[in-house]
């Protein structure tokens, strides 16, 4: 059973969370339209850290067989294909 928008009880922005002083002290600071000082950090969990080297999405074709190849090869096969590309280009 999914549930609509029309099931769900009205959700008062009174009822929202407390905001603590961290959330003060990171949250962006305006005098009327002008950005006085920006926000910082994330008010979810932190995340992984910036790598120097990060990984791009990219559209690869590949022939179906090494593609279904790579993927039986279970879990980690994207990575596997990208090490095969990297141990390629210092061959050449």
């Amino acid at each position: 059973m999914s549930v609509s928008k029309k099931d769900t009880p009205w959700v008062d922005p009174d009822d929202g969370p407390e905001w603590l002083d961290e959330h003060f002290e990171r949250a962006a600071i305006y005098h009327g339209d002008k950005l006085i000082r920006p926000a910082t950090g994330t008010y979810t969990k932190p995340g992984r850290p910036r790598l120097a080297n990060p990984k791009r999405q990219v559209t690869l074709r590949l022939d179906s067989d090494v593609l279904d190849g790579f993927r039986e090869s279970g879990p980690g096969w994207q990575s596997r294909i990208n090490e095969i590309l990297r141990n390629a280009v210092k061959a050449s």
